[in-house]
């Protein structure tokens, strides 16, 4: 069910540490999804070393974060990745990690179903090769059912299996409800964001208005699929989602990227929502003391959408989901469900933000074999 108004005025207002905190290890991924929200690829050489992670991990401990959302690029990648999910664990912090499965054998599903307070999303965006490789590339689909294999196997237990909804695969909702039943995993839904590559794709790939009123109702009949708060802004259409409700971004939740820079939250990977960097000022006084968390805590203007008796239900939608895609924060979601945010975009003939912040994306796409 949905928070009640009064904590969710309390989580709007910020808390002493974040309740979901993004760690995107490295830039570096042998994949090229074109939604890729990070433009990653690349490795940055500035991304944070093994004693500087650790460093990290400590004072993520010390502030009491019971769990870290660890991604990247392809965390995997990164050569101290085992050691820097057996610190955290070893900590009492629980790890839950993206992976697009590329790297996840035999022998690494066994290792990793020894860790205890860890999780596990792969990531697909079909049901079926054809469908999923399209953006993330040749090989991919295959390689992630390999992995899930490999879990299964292994006797992990009940892993994620994470989709972002584009106008593919929202049509294939039931199949992918089958595909983690198959497995006895869980199944994630998250909202596709004009953000990082995603803006030149966002226009073709995002669900039609038509498209997100079925999302919405087939997500109400199961409360038991998870969706991190992805689609509040559906909730305009009745009962609200399971969930906060409301764009936590600087106030229970943040991204920290491979080179230590916070940001609001994973969706905002832009120098206008970067609130400092954990190697000049440390986590814990980014979080509590920057000027941009700050600004965010405050009292929200509902702005075009105080006209709106819905306002209260959906709080003006995603404000990465705006900002990409030329839209001013006060502004309707370019998804709302009432088709404000079809209106806004066509009336001020906005121009989509460019990330920018460095593009990391690789110079040609690469085939997985597999």
């Amino acid at each position: 069910m949905g928070v009640d108004s009064s904590l969710r005025s309390r989580f709007e207002q910020g808390l002493a540490a974040p309740i979901c905190l993004t760690w995107e290890l490295t830039y570096a991924c042998n994949l090229a999804c074109t939604h890729c929200l990070s433009s990653s690829g690349r490795r940055d050489p500035k991304e944070l070393t093994t004693d500087e992670a650790k460093k990290l991990i400590d004072e993520i401990a010390a502030m009491q974060i019971f769990y870290i959302n660890i991604g990247g690029g392809e965390p995997m990648m990164r050569k101290d990745f085992f050691e820097l999910v057996e610190y955290a664990t070893s900590q009492n912090i629980g790890v839950k990690f993206s992976t697009n499965g590329t790297r996840l054998d035999a022998a690494a599903a066994k290792r990793l179903t020894s860790i205890d307070y860890l999780d596990i999303q792969i990531s697909i965006d079909g049901v079926d090769a054809l469908t999923s490789d399209r953006i993330r590339g040749e090989g991919s689909y295959d390689q992630a059912r390999r992995a899930m294999d490999n879990l299964r196997d292994a006797g992990f237990g009940p892993f994620k299996i994470s989709v972002v909804m584009t106008r593919e695969s929202v049509e294939q909702l039931d199949q992918f409800e089958q595909l983690a039943d198959s497995y006895g995993a869980q199944l994630r839904l998250t909202r596709l964001r004009p953000s990082g590559r995603g803006v030149d794709e966002w226009a073709n790939l995002h669900p039609s208005r038509e498209q997100n009123r079925e999302l919405y109702y087939w997500l109400k009949d199961r409360p038991q699929v998870l969706t991190g708060d992805s689609f509040f802004h559906l909730s305009a259409l009745g009962e609200p989602l399971d969930g906060l409700n409301l764009c936590g971004a600087g106030r229970v939740v943040c991204l920290i990227d491979p080179i230590g820079d916070v940001y609001a939250c994973p969706f905002v990977i832009h120098d206008e929502f970067l609130a400092g960097n954990v190697r000049a000022d440390g986590f814990e006084a980014v979080w509590q003391t920057s000027e941009l968390f700050t600004s965010l805590r405050e009292p929200g203007n509902p702005g075009a959408c105080a006209s709106c008796g819905s306002f209260d239900a959906c709080r003006g939608g995603c404000m990465a989901a705006k900002f990409f895609t030329g839209l001013e924060i006060t502004d309707p979601d370019p998804e709302c469900v009432f088709g404000h945010g079809e209106t806004a975009l066509a009336s001020q003939r906005v121009t989509l933000r460019r990330a920018s912040t460095q593009d990391h994306s690789r110079r040609t796409r690469i085939a997985v074999s597999s």
